[in-house]
């Protein structure tokens, strides 16, 4: 049978840029596997993580706005694949290995709790040791997603590994691809919540300084063109990925807007009291009821993880899945209609 890993192996070799991760040469996986005879490494990590219970459960996570009316608001899911999207535009253009920023894309929010930010901050705020989704997305891909008589979880490539755990914060990933996707991650986000926000009525456009819009351009579509184009001028040829200082500097106000205007605005975040409560009651209650889990967090509890297995187990929640088992734990079944 004809190799076709090594196919495409052999033409990464000779296409990418010289800056490029190639699938051949990763630092490989913490437990040794036969490689596959059709795809590379960094594409058997993509659809690993792809056909994960924990890519499935983005889908009904938040993002911003906690249960939203309409269909057009953006989930943790949404602006996952934003964030592929993006990505692999600015991979294909640098010639990176646009398979391994798939990859690190689909995986970066793995770790995120139910209902966004505010459930991540509470968590942190109740936890032994606090609570980071990056760190929390790695742990979901080592450890909490199971494959049949598999060892060390999905048991990715290091490249994706450190892609994951460093696409936010302080420290930059290894490799260009994980840069990338740091990069789209802020770009996705700041300009799909601009989006989401006008459609809540918390936003105007015309609120949005003048001189940011100058720089970046006036609508959600030219933004992104315009940084997308601005990232791949200042990278091409070049061992780190940046922006150009101009866009930037108008990248890091628009950040600090948004803060100032979104994120930490009292209509957008209104609900954010009773969904933090929520998270605490359900991890308090679990603490004191661990039977009461699913059986491979009970089973995580009883062999000495517990604090860490209950915190698993409210992180994974999707939004839904966590009020309505707060309504069977808590609520009168009278008082449900």
């Amino acid at each position: 049978m004809l190799n076709y890993r090594l196919q495409q192996e052999a033409f990464e070799k000779a296409h990418l840029s010289q800056y490029a991760q190639k699938s051949a040469d990763t630092k490989g996986r913490q437990a040794e596997e036969p490689k596959c005879p059709v795809r590379t490494e960094y594409q058997r990590d993509r659809d690993r993580i792809l056909h994960s219970k924990s890519f499935r459960r983005l889908k009904h996570k938040t993002q911003v706005f906690l249960s939203p009316e309409g269909d057009h608001y953006r989930t943790r899911l949404t602006h996952t694949l934003e964030v592929s999207q993006i990505a692999r535009t600015i991979s294909r253009a640098l010639r990176l290995n646009e398979d391994l920023t798939e990859a690190i894309a689909l995986g970066h929010d793995l770790g995120h709790t139910p209902f966004g930010h505010c459930g991540e901050d509470q968590l942190n705020q109740i936890h032994p040791g606090g609570f980071d989704h990056n760190d929390q997305s790695l742990r979901v891909v080592d450890f909490l997603e199971k494959r049949e008589s598999k060892p060390c979880g999905l048991n990715l490539t290091e490249e994706v590994r450190d892609g994951i755990l460093h696409h936010s914060g302080s420290v930059l990933p290894k490799t260009l691809e994980g840069q990338v996707v740091s990069f789209c991650d802020r770009i996705a986000y700041l300009n799909h919540d601009i989006d989401d926000a006008i459609r809540a009525g918390v936003l105007k456009s015309i609120q949005i300084p003048s001189h940011i819009v100058n720089e970046l351009g006036e609508s959600h579509s030219k933004r992104i063109n315009t940084l997308i184009l601005d990232l791949i001028e200042n990278s091409i040829l070049s061992e780190k990925i940046s922006l150009s200082q101009a866009k930037e500097a108008a990248f890091i106000e628009l950040r600090t807007f948004m803060f100032d205007n979104v994120y930490y605005n009292p209509d957008a975040k209104r609900e954010e009291i009773r969904a933090a409560h929520i998270v605490k009651t359900l991890y308090y209650y679990f603490l004191e009821h661990p039977d009461q889990m699913p059986k491979e967090r009970y089973n995580d509890y009883v062999s000495g993880e517990e604090n860490e297995s209950v915190k698993d187990y409210v992180a994974s929640m999707s939004d839904r899945y966590a009020v309505n088992l707060f309504k069977d734990l808590f609520i009168p079944k009278f008082w449900h209609y």
